[in-house]
């Protein structure tokens, strides 16, 4: 109660809502089922001797399922939060809340801890999954302990930032990128600092601690591998913190404060924007002068004469200052709107900005590795070929996509919120003009976000850190990707009439294709290199995720395609990392060229030649 009404009314609400519940059990068996996966593929590919066999596989099946959640958290927390107070804004539902007698803090709290609530359920339903992992032995209950822990305030400091972020910016696209960006920022800084690279920048390290332990104080993803180790680090430097997990914890809570504390304080400033404040401001209004009436009609009198004398002159130079600012319309007129005007507002140019300077930082650690020859080829531990300059790259390319899928969704959602939608959908524009319009359009906006990446690809190549093949084939699997994640923004913007479930769903399906990837290495490395004997332990996660992706892009819109689709993309994306690991690069590029370019074609059919039926202005069925 000590937090307002938002709050209140969303605890009383929310667990009457039959999607409280499929969420969080859902969420239970999905993490069920990725434990029998490695059961299965240990059981399947080993041999179980004795019980440090069982100790073993816990251990690894924990410091496998730990990071993951916290990456989950991480996602639904900050875009959570974040589209919870962009939907306000967009539907102008915000300013009638600052009208209201809620203070700053009621406000800002409540809306913040209301979306958070079915992320912090699911860590709570998650808790019991977890201690059953102690039975295998080999974790003990102060790691599970210092998972939650580090999970839990991550979640409540990620929420914070999504929420202040999005109170700041005024609109979704630029609330959900930053967001993002801001991410990826934080997680970067903590391994460049863990590497050592900004060791000259820093100076001494604080209270004497190396550079891997201040990297654990400030990095979720560290700190939740430190809290699952046997054996956590201990420092004597850290005074009465002793282990860093309990520093990240402390300086998590005042990064919650902080910002919090900067969204209370400054809410009623940002909010209204600039922009509503000058489309409700009032009309100017001619003002009488301060002589009075009879002075103001005797000077009209004398001005008169002159006025008319000047008339004609200032009409044909007002004529030709408007002949000078017109600019024509193209025949597509959707196409024209989003590549020659701030169709997504100007403060885009903050998001390029902040992307460019995440470019130039993956760059200097991509030159780095090049030049102490780490960017070849290595063999890992696990004996699988990977190459080290993916960890500067990948996360470039999963921020880049995300940033695309999030244009691409919010440039249908915003049409639906802002009622301009039902007036294109009155008008003589054809659907593939829409289409095709929007496609193009969101690739025009986020060209640097394309072609950054490519560029560093190339230069990558050019430093001979990957052959020419390779070359080839991940820049035309990167085009597939973009074109795919693009056609899964305006696709879930069209079937989901809520703006928050759409961009909540088009976002967590991309999350949860690269989440899926990096799961299945994992299992695969950790657990065995019979890679070619390991499909049926993964059929049931492979089925899952098939049904996973049908509910999401599917069942508001059935089709026999994107059925078909949705159970190819997870059967093929793990015969895609079975190749990968096994070299077969092209066999790699093929399977995923055919499968998501596939899943485009599925999803982008029906958005022509259904149009209509998808954004409700038709029943589809025949009347007569």
């Amino acid at each position: 109660m000590f937090i307002g009404p938002v709050f209140t009314r969303e605890a009383a609400v929310t667990p009457r809502r039959s999607k409280f519940y499929t969420y969080r059990t859902v969420y239970v068996a999905a993490l069920f089922l990725l434990m029998c996966t490695a059961w299965l593929v240990m059981a399947g590919t080993q041999i179980i001797r004795n019980v440090g066999d069982m100790a073993r596989f816990g251990a690894v099946l924990f410091q496998i399922l730990a990071p993951i959640q916290l990456s989950l958290v991480i996602f639904f927390a900050a875009f959570s939060s974040a589209s919870a107070v962009a939907q306000e804004k967009d539907k102008k539902t915000l300013i009638l809340l600052l009208m209201t007698r809620l203070n700053n803090s009621e406000l800002v709290l409540g809306k913040m801890l209301a979306s958070l609530l079915n992320v912090l359920v699911l860590i709570l339903a998650a808790l019991p999954l977890f201690t059953a992992i102690v039975l295998f032995g080999g974790v003990s209950p102060s790691q599970i302990i210092y998972v939650f822990l580090v999970t839990f305030f991550t979640a409540i400091a990620a929420g914070s930032l999504g929420s202040t972020l999005a109170l700041w910016r005024e609109k979704t696209f630029q609330t959900l990128a930053l967001t993002a960006l801001t991410i990826v920022f934080w997680l970067g800084f903590c391994e460049a600092i863990a590497a050592g690279a900004l060791n000259g920048l820093i100076g001494d390290m604080p209270l004497g601690m190396t550079p891997a332990t201040l990297a654990t104080a400030l990095s979720p993803i560290r700190a939740v591998l430190e809290a699952a180790r046997p054996f956590p680090t201990l420092s004597t430097e850290l005074g009465v913190f002793g282990n860093p997990i309990w520093l990240y914890l402390a300086i998590a809570a005042v990064t919650t404060l902080v910002l919090n504390g900067l969204a209370i304080a400054l809410v009623r400033v940002w909010n209204p924007s600039r922009e509503a404040r000058r489309d409700a401001g009032p009309k100017a209004e001619t003002q009488e002068s301060i002589w009075g009436a009879e002075h103001d009609l005797a000077q009209k009198g004398q001005n008169k004469d002159a006025d008319e004398s000047r008339r004609s002159e200032h009409v044909d130079a007002r004529t030709r200052k408007m002949q000078s600012k017109h600019r024509e319309v193209w025949d597509n007129p959707v196409l024209w709107r989003e590549t020659q005007t701030w169709a997504y507002g100007r403060k885009v140019i903050i998001i390029r900005v902040a992307y460019l300077l995440l470019v130039c930082a993956a760059a200097v650690a991509l030159h780095q590795l090049i030049a102490s020859h780490a960017a070849k080829s290595v063999i890992d531990q696990a004996g699988a070929l990977i190459p080290d300059a993916a960890q500067a790259l990948t996360p470039l390319y999963l921020v880049s996509m995300v940033i695309v899928n999030a244009l691409a969704v919010t440039s249908i959602t915003n049409e639906r919120d802002g009622r301009s939608l039902d007036i294109l959908l009155v008008t003589d524009l054809t659907p593939r003009e829409f289409i095709f319009g929007k496609l193009a359009g969101v690739l025009w906006v986020t060209k640097e976000m394309v072609l950054a990446p490519l560029l560093l690809t190339l230069y990558l190549w050019w430093q001979g850190g990957m052959f020419t093949e390779n070359l080839i084939f991940l820049s035309l699997g990167l085009a597939v990707m973009y074109l795919f994640v693009t056609t899964l923004g305006i696709h879930c913007g069209m079937i989901y009439a809520s703006s928050r479930v759409a961009i909540g769903v088009s976002l967590g399906t991309v999350f949860f294709l690269f989440l899926g990837v990096i799961t299945c290495i994992l299992l695969m490395i950790s657990f065995s290199d019979s890679f070619h004997f390991q499909l049926f332990p993964f059929l049931g996660f492979i089925a899952g995720g098939g049904l996973g992706l049908y509910v999401a892009i599917g069942h508001r819109n059935p089709s026999p395609a994107i059925a078909t689709a949705a159970f190819v993309v997870p059967l093929a994306t793990f015969y895609a990392i079975t190749t990968l690991l096994l070299n077969k690069n092209l066999e790699v590029f093929l399977v995923t060229a055919f499968s998501y370019g596939f899943t485009t074609f599925a999803m982008l059919i029906p958005a022509i030649y259904e149009f209509d039926v998808e954004m409700g202005r038709t029943s589809g069925q025949d009347d007569s």
